[in-house]
């Protein structure tokens, strides 16, 4: 593996081609609050060959897809991709987990007492999130359209510095990725036991695709 791969952020490689998030969570490797670590820092931490790693990201690089480089996007289009994908997918998918959740407690809590665990936990960090999608598209958002707008004066903004908000949202996504964690614990990585009804799995994999959205978002 090359210096300057082994030094680059893992969030910074997945803003360029979202693809290699999958190598990444393939290798157990947390490229959304995580983000911040170095390539080298992470396969230490994993114990992971880091030419294997390289390897396996070069290959990517060689097929593009076309998939668009996000970190390449004007600002405007950047916060319209995440409103209508990744907002909308979370108001649209928590109802149907959660109405998951309430058939499978109300038919199998009795002897699965880790099912209300998920349903709390999945309600917690629905709320919290829809919470946080809001302080995104009515504070910071807009604020930040004001500030990527060509010939105008910078604008007030009524929460001090702009890194305020900021801080605030990345440690809404950690409270985020705490939960998460733990849902997969609970879960044994949404693996439905055997004994799963077509209900349990179409949750277990749901959750499965919420996370890997959360992450993407």
């Amino acid at each position: 593996m090359n210096q300057s791969l082994q030094l680059e952020p893992i969030g910074d490689i997945v803003a360029r081609d979202l693809r290699t998030a999958s190598v990444f969570a393939r290798h157990g490797i947390d490229f959304c609050c995580g983000g911040r670590r170095s390539v080298a820092d992470a396969c230490r931490e994993h114990q992971l060959d880091p030419d294997l790693l390289a390897r396996e990201l070069a290959d990517l690089a060689a097929n593009p897809d076309g998939t668009a480089d996000a970190a390449a996007l004007p600002v405007p289009a950047l916060i319209d991709r995440i409103v209508e994908t990744h907002h909308r997918y979370v108001r649209e998918q928590l109802p149907v987990l959660t109405g998951y959740l309430d058939k499978l407690v109300t038919k199998h809590g009795a002897g699965r007492p880790d099912l209300s665990r998920v349903r709390e936990l999945v309600a917690r960090l629905g709320a919290d999130l829809l919470q946080h999608l809001r302080k995104e598209e009515q504070v910071l958002f807009p604020y930040i359209r004001q500030l990527a707008a060509p010939a105008c004066p910078r604008p007030q903004a009524p929460f001090g510095s702009v890194m305020h908000p900021i801080r605030m949202m990345e440690h809404e996504h950690q409270a985020a990725a705490a939960d998460l964690a733990a849902l997969r614990q609970l879960t044994d990585d949404y693996t439905p036991p055997a004994i799963a009804c077509a209900t349990w799995r179409a949750c277990y994999a749901g959750l499965a695709d919420f996370e890997a959205d959360l992450h993407r978002h």
